[in-house]
């Protein structure tokens, strides 16, 4: 099966201040979840800004990432598949 990319869009009130040792916490909290749900999920970069963060998951389906969200206990605000991905190079593509 093939996954597809979202961004998942999460709202944790000051999440941008938190310290290294709270957020490799946090991680290690998803991570866990990750392993329990199976290949079906993947976690690939998150963005932390001042009440929220941004993550890059591949997966299966919406669903999945719910499970995820629920289990681990960080929301998932907003769910949205990406269907194309472009950057500057995008305008030299023959």
């Amino acid at each position: 099966m093939t996954l597809r990319r979202f961004i998942i869009e999460r709202d944790i009130p000051a999440v941008g201040s938190l310290e290294r040792a709270e957020l490799r916490e946090a991680a290690g909290k998803s991570n866990k979840v990750l392993k329990e749900l199976g290949p079906d999920i993947q976690w690939q970069e998150s963005y932390v800004a001042g009440d929220k963060t941004f993550c890059v998951y591949l997966a299966k389906d919406e669903d999945i990432i719910r499970q995820h969200a629920e289990r681990s206990g960080f929301p998932a605000t907003k769910i949205t598949e990406i269907r194309r991905m472009i950057d500057p190079t995008t305008e030299k593509d023959g």
